[in-house]
């Protein structure tokens, strides 16, 4: 028994540290892709990909969501270009110029698009964000970009908003809360660099 207990803190200790070093590096060098190449997922990175979002925290355990996963790229670029008409026919054009200088693609060429409706009560759209982070480090571990995107909306508050959710099969009372693009990277870059300023030690 005594054996049992050296060999769980000298080989337990360490696996644990192992992995808190591995948990700790994906959060620090993750960054938002923003250029992806258009190899399809495989069905293991989906799965995997889904669970991280299924295993996510919610308030009271709510779990106010309906995770879709959009593999159909066809769609994917159907929205994007609705979203990109919508954008440049604004009325404000900085919208428009700023996805223009990134590319001109809203979904940048992503293969992958996983949109979350959300039942929109209270907290949901907390809880939604933490799915999202939660898949963004999964997809980060597992050597693939991903990009939070707001941007998914557009498309949504258009004339085609409502096919595009019926296509989605978005649930009846449940609307946009978050997309997360994902894919394998065409075109990395450095993550943000920490800004301690933003921290106040009491």
């Amino acid at each position: 028994m005594l054996l049992e207990i050296i060999r769980y803190f000298i080989f337990g200790m360490n696996k644990r540290s192992s992995y808190h070093e591995q948990t700790i590096n994906s959060i620090l060098t993750r960054f938002s892709c923003r250029d992806f190449a258009d190899t399809p997922l495989t069905d293991e990175q989906v799965k995997a990909l889904t669970d991280a979002a299924l295993a996510s925290p919610s308030a009271m355990n709510r779990q106010p969501w309906r995770i879709i996963i959009i593999t159909d790229k066809a769609l994917i670029d159907e929205m994007d270009a609705e979203g990109m008409n919508i954008l440049r026919t604004a009325e404000d054009k900085s919208g428009y110029e700023r996805v223009m200088a990134r590319g001109g693609r809203i979904f940048y060429g992503a293969p992958c698009m996983m949109m979350v409706a959300s039942d929109g009560s209270d907290y949901a759209a907390m809880d939604c964000g933490i799915l999202s982070q939660n898949v963004c480090l999964a997809a980060h571990s597992m050597g693939l970009g991903s990009v939070i995107c707001g941007m998914a909306r557009i498309p949504l508050s258009g004339v085609r908003g409502d096919e595009f959710k019926k296509r989605m099969q978005f649930p009846d009372g449940y609307d946009f809360g978050i997309a997360i693009l994902l894919g394998a990277v065409k075109t990395g870059k450095e993550p943000h660099e920490l800004d301690m300023g933003k921290v106040t030690i009491i």
